[in-house]
């Protein structure tokens, strides 16, 4: 998992959490604004106490994704050793009546649906969330200049590659190619319709 820096308009980072917030915590005396950090897979802002020495920086640091997976399941309920965790779900009698005239548990067979509905979507689901991911990025680099961001923000979830490049031309370049980078999953070509064989 990466991350990346900015003050201002300006990117003065990019690399592992620890990395960036060191840097981070370098511009924050000099600079005007206050260093943001933000998390490259989801375009959110992460917040990191910069003050202090770069011990108790790093000291303070959030856990990654990646470490709070190391870290393991707490035990209890559930198969913690295989990831399994045990959480109440409420259905309808009717559900419930489905679910148990399938072959099987209840639980694999909801672990089935549910594999088989993200095999099914997983291209909708990646570009929503770079469509998301995208936007969050820019409404927070963009706050306040609801005009300069509003059509691009129409063209990404639009899907529309031409004019969300158009309109992001005039922005600064760190900003825009980073909104880029993060768009790009957003613009998927259309699937092609398969070519029906002429009659014979």
């Amino acid at each position: 998992m990466s991350y990346i820096a900015f003050v201002g308009t300006v990117q003065i980072a990019a690399g592992s959490l620890a990395e960036v917030a060191l840097a981070a915590r370098a511009r924050a005396g000099e600079a005007r604004t206050p260093p943001r950090i933000f998390d490259d897979a989801t375009g959110e802002v992460v917040q990191v106490d910069l003050q202090g020495t770069p011990d108790e920086v790093l000291a303070r640091l959030p856990p990654t994704e990646a470490e709070r997976e190391a870290s393991g399941v707490p035990r209890g309920p559930g198969r913690p050793k295989l990831g399994v965790v045990s959480k109440e779900v409420t259905l309808l009698p009717r559900h419930w009546a489905w679910l148990g005239s399938q072959r099987g548990s209840v639980s694999a067979t909801l672990r089935r649906l549910i594999d088989e509905a993200r095999h099914m979507h997983e291209e909708r689901d990646a570009v929503r969330r770079a469509q998301d991911s995208a936007y969050r990025f820019i409404s927070a680099m963009m706050v306040g200049d609801d005009a300069l961001y509003e059509e691009a923000i129409r063209a990404l979830y639009r899907g529309d590659a031409d004019r969300f490049e158009r309109e992001t031309e005039a922005w600064p370049p760190d900003v825009r190619d980073h909104s880029r980078r993060l768009a790009a999953g957003a613009f998927r070509p259309p699937m092609s319709t398969p070519t029906q064989p002429e009659a014979r």
